[in-house]
């Protein structure tokens, strides 16, 4: 007994993943414009070719795809069931390839950036703000916190970049300083202090000291306590698991008195006066720190982009650029 050459449905499974993306592309075509040479010219290949490649393909599937007739063909049902797929499938295959390539040239996709604070006008608003601009395709998320939580997210690759306040020198991370802030003093605006143009740190001995848990918080608690060590009595530092705004309130309403780098005197606070401070020696820098395993496009395009923005100074405070991003 003969066995029969038209192939079962499981060697039609694996007949699918063996079939050539040009037969499946000139089947399209023949479809398309239901005549073998209109199609071959079309495709610019020889009828004869594309003639072949689909009757092959008939063979192989064991399946009349298209019904010849004396001025072109006209596809059978189940030729009609098989194009609609396939044209489905390929449309998907060139979106795939498209998605790929952009986010390959980091035009879509997305970046999870940690900071320390938002500030409008400040430089890192400013930078993201014309990365959005420059890049809409990418989706940014951010997450504001403590530098210490930020670095642990990055190591769990839950953030590609963070930008913290100093200069970390992380074994297993990347680091670059991006731009530095002036450091001032937030005073109320009743206090003895208040009419002066600049203070020391010697000024302020005596004065109780708020600082936030979060944000900037345990960088500005260990520079007071720098500052002030050889200082008696020693500085008296609050801490409140509170944001920005509401420390600057808190500190108009006289509960004391905090630290913060120029940007945040961007903010309209009523009851508070920013004072520079005389005898802090240079501005405070700001970095940007990232895994040396994330190649991510969307993150080195913004490293690029934070590198050109801070050497033109486009920032309310003094900047510092750095090398060109990692590769």
């Amino acid at each position: 007994m003969r066995r029969s050459t038209k192939p079962d449905s499981r060697d039609r499974a694996l007949l699918g993943s063996r079939i050539p993306m040009v037969s499946l592309i000139q089947t399209l075509a023949v479809a398309e414009h239901l005549n073998f040479r209109h199609a071959a010219n079309a495709l610019g290949v020889a009828q004869s070719s594309i003639s072949a490649r689909v009757k092959a393909l008939e063979e192989d599937l064991g399946i009349l795809l298209f019904e010849r007739h004396a001025r072109g063909v006209r596809l059978t049902e189940a030729g009609r069931l098989f194009v609609e797929r396939i044209a489905a499938g390929i449309d998907q295959l060139d979106h795939a390839v498209k998605t790929a390539g952009m986010a390959a040239a980091g035009e879509c996709g997305r970046l999870r950036i940690g900071i320390h604070a938002l500030i409008p006008r400040s430089f890192l608003a400013e930078l993201i703000a014309h990365y959005r601009e420059n890049h809409p395709g990418i989706e940014v998320e951010i997450t504001e916190g403590a530098a210490r939580d930020a670095v642990m997210q990055l190591r769990a690759d839950r953030l590609d970049v963070a930008f913290v306040a100093g200069t970390p020198e992380l074994p297993d991370c990347h680091s670059r300083p991006i731009w530095t802030e002036p450091l001032v003093a937030v005073l109320p605006n009743r206090h003895r202090l208040a009419g002066q143009s600049a203070i020391t740190w010697a000024d302020l001995v005596g004065d109780t000291f708020l600082v936030r848990h979060g944000g900037t918080g345990p960088q500005v608690h260990d520079h007071i306590v720098l500052r002030l060590a050889a200082r008696w009595p020693a500085p008296s530092i609050l801490r409140f698991d509170v944001g920005r705004g509401t420390l600057l309130s808190m500190v108009g309403q006289g509960f004391g008195i905090t630290i913060v780098g120029a940007a945040t005197s961007l903010l309209q606070t009523s009851g508070v006066v920013f004072l520079p401070f005389a005898d802090e020696p240079e501005p405070v820098p700001f970095s940007a720190i990232w895994s040396p395993f994330n190649r991510s496009a969307s993150l080195r395009n913004l490293l690029t982009l934070a590198n050109n923005m801070s050497r033109c100074g486009d920032s309310p405070g003094q900047l510092r650029g750095g090398d060109h991003p990692a590769e």
